[in-house]
């Protein structure tokens, strides 16, 4: 089958998204390039516009400019005997729509499938089943309790359900911040959690072409400016990402075991990345992510090198997959 990469997106993660493309397509340099517009329009990109642009990708096509419909592109993708190497990130990217539509079609994709991407798009809902497949996420608290839970908790952390990359996240450390939060879930249906002070770590879990699922090294992420926000993951020199992470052996047992219990309680396939905050109390944890970052400096790449594991083999296994699930 011909190797697809698809980036881009129609969400505000599409830059990030640009990254993880370069990444895919020095290890992948035979694959072709597909960027997805914020028009909904699909482009055949050349490979020298991708290594040595310098600026926002959407001036690479101005709108109107050629290009076609997501859709005719997934048609087209299933009668050329595309399998898509996906490197995007958030959104309907990463919230089942862009599977689903692959999955009607038969067009074969890297990562989880569409139920498995929306559950665990939808916080909410992915700390639900998560806690039945035996993690502990922290307790939810109701905006309308949410001047009693601060009140309670000195200390609250709230962030949109449906999103990505820690955009919209509101740190709540005093009164004058409750009013950020409502604000900001008048557009948007917000998460509101109590802050769990402790380390902050995220696990990896990697399904194998054989079948065999690992969990690989966890990190321990120490950010430049106190929280690991979207300015800590992408923008600041300062913040520290530690890997193997500096933990006890049991907690990096426990770290190893939680993250595949999240993967497996959300289905996941093919490989997932899960948050934690390892506090005084034991294992806290925050979301599993079905699309990590696969950028040259991302988390989920790093676990990678750290179990010995190359980056393109990584990536041909995951092709492996999508081809044999295709076939399903």
């Amino acid at each position: 089958m011909r190797i697809t990469i698809l980036f881009g997106g129609s969400n505000r993660e599409r830059l990030v998204s640009v990254a993880s493309a370069q990444a895919l397509h020095q290890a992948l340099p035979e694959a072709d390039l597909w960027w997805w517009d914020v028009e909904d329009k699909v482009h055949v990109v050349q490979s020298k516009q991708l290594l040595e642009h310098a600026r926002p990708f959407e001036d690479e096509f101005k709108p109107g400019t050629r290009g076609i419909p997501l859709a005719q592109a997934l048609d087209q993708a299933k009668a050329e005997g595309r399998v898509l190497v996906l490197g995007l990130h958030g959104g309907r990217a990463e919230n089942g729509e862009l599977q689903v539509m692959c999955e009607a079609r038969g067009v074969p994709f890297t990562g989880s499938g569409s139920a498995s991407s929306h559950l665990a798009f939808d916080k909410i809902a992915a700390k639900h089943f998560a806690a039945l497949g035996g993690v502990t996420p922290p307790a939810n608290i109701a905006l309308e309790t949410i001047d009693e839970a601060f009140a309670e908790y000195g200390r609250l952390i709230a962030k949109p359900a449906r999103d990505g990359s820690s955009y919209g996240l509101i740190f709540v450390n005093a009164k004058q911040d409750l009013v950020a939060v409502r604000n900001a879930a008048k557009h948007e249906e917000y998460v509101i959690e109590p802050y769990i002070a402790g380390v902050e770590a995220t696990c990896g879990v990697l399904e194998r072409p054989d079948g065999s699922i690992i969990s690989l090294p966890p990190i321990e992420i120490i950010p430049g400016e106190g929280n690991f926000d979207y300015a800590a993951k992408y923008l600041l020199k300062s913040t520290q990402e530690i890997c193997p992470g500096r933990f006890a052996p049991e907690i990096t047992a426990a770290l190893k075991e939680q993250a595949m219990l999240a993967h497996r309680a959300m289905s996941c396939t093919g490989y997932s990345r899960s948050d934690f905050i390892v506090s005084e109390r034991g294992l806290v944890y925050l979301e599993t992510n079905t699309l990590p970052g696969l950028t040259k400096s991302s988390l989920y790449p790093k676990a990678l090198k750290a179990e010995g594991i190359a980056f393109v083999d990584f990536l041909r296994g995951l092709v492996e997959l999508a081809e044999r699930g295709a076939r399903k």
